[in-house]
């Protein structure tokens, strides 16, 4: 029977504080040579009354999407080799569609869509929503189709030997990851410890404090009352499925104080200056990381072409 494994997460875009990157000054151009501290970002069609099109500092040093796509691609390909010489019929699991945040700064400094929020608040999209819902109920998981946990073992390496034939150190993923030079993991976790770091850090900026106390005053006289602008958003009573008239009201109060005391462009222009003091202190290591990241990369575009 065909098995099914999920063997990496999908995608990179996530609230925001998961994860590292926001928005920019918009229209640098990516790969150009040079040390760390001048490293470009990735271009975006900058808007600046839309935070997802902005792009931090940091986001010159993670994976692009596209990157991340064929490294995956690349890796499933060498498991998929190394099932079948184990004697398994395997195959990734589907990815999940996308949901909620399109880039990595959507969302990070909160919602800002007010389109979106007239109709479910903090939620996402209803249609993205029902999508991803139905993809989970058809099985867009990591499961071992019922057969003892072989293909899980074989994935692993939790067991050394599997219809007769050795399993490799680390599992198929493991020798995978070998192959290709990488798992792409690592190339981010530098950069992503730089980028939460900051975004951390950017919260106890005295502009971003400041306009954190004029958004919470402007929240109270609506009638509401939160510290930070994300305390909103993580209100226990928006947790359940459906919206409710109080979460649609706050969020609209919400976006109106925030544009009102320019919130989120204040947080990212504290947060980007905070990010590229990382940059210039960490240039070496986050140098070594892209040039590691670029042979991964190559390798795997041989790998898919067939020429590796």
């Amino acid at each position: 029977m065909r098995q099914v494994l999920r063997v990496r997460p999908k995608g990179r875009a996530v609230l925001a504080a998961a994860l590292v990157l926001g928005a920019a000054t918009g229209c640098s151009s990516a790969g150009q040579e040079g040390g760390a501290a001048s490293q470009p970002a990735p271009a975006r069609s900058f808007d600046a009354a839309d935070p997802a099109t902005w792009t931090l500092p940091i986001e010159a040093y993670l994976p692009s999407e596209g990157q991340d796509r064929q490294a995956a691609k690349a890796k499933e390909l060498l498991i998929a080799d190394c099932m079948k010489d184990l004697g398994l019929d395997w195959s990734p699991a589907p990815d999940l569609p996308d949901m909620g945040p399109k880039t990595l700064t959507d969302w990070r400094y909160g919602i800002h869509d007010a389109a979106l929020a007239k109709k479910r608040g903090y939620k996402p999209d209803a249609a993205e929503q029902a999508a991803y819902d139905k993809a989970m109920e058809a099985g867009a998981l990591d499961e071992d189709a019922g057969n003892g946990g072989t293909a899980e073992a074989a994935l692993r390496g939790s067991r050394t030997e599997i219809n007769g034939k050795a399993v490799p150190k680390g599992g198929c993923a493991g020798r995978a990851a070998s192959r290709l030079g990488s798992d792409g993991t690592e190339f981010s976790e530098a950069a992503q410890r730089i980028g939460n770091d900051a975004f951390v850090r950017s919260k106890q900026d005295p502009k971003v404090v400041a306009v954190f106390r004029e958004w919470s005053s402007c929240m109270k006289d609506s009638g509401y009352s939160y510290k930070e602008p994300l305390d909103a958003s993580d209100d226990p009573r928006f947790s359940a499925p459906d919206v409710s008239g109080l979460e649609i009201s706050t969020a609209l109060a919400d976006l109106a104080c925030r544009k009102r005391h320019a919130v989120a462009r204040t947080w990212f222009d504290a947060e980007s200056a905070l990010q590229q003091q990382a940059i210039e202190k960490n240039a070496e290591n986050l140098d070594r990381i892209k040039k590691s990241r670029d042979a991964m990369v190559k390798k795997a575009s041989s790998l898919l072409a067939g020429t590796a």
